[in-house]
């Protein structure tokens, strides 16, 4: 059997935490910035959490972490 190979776009996107769950960035951060607020923007930057019902397709695209 081959090894997996890592789907290298989610391997940018996504970290895997100390206790399995996936981390992600959030999105709307980007541009277009002076219309948002600052607390907005503070929280734009902040990592979340995958939901538990995307986070198997997250694993599957992430084999070694």
């Amino acid at each position: 059997m081959p090894k997996m190979k890592t789907h290298r776009g989610a391997a940018k996107r996504f970290r895997v935490t100390a206790n399995g769950k996936i981390k992600r960035g959030r999105a709307f951060k980007s541009h277009i910035l002076t219309k948002k607020s600052s607390g907005r923007k503070r929280r734009l930057a902040m990592p979340n959490l995958v939901s538990t019902a995307d986070s198997p397709k997250v694993r599957r695209m992430l084999p070694y972490q």
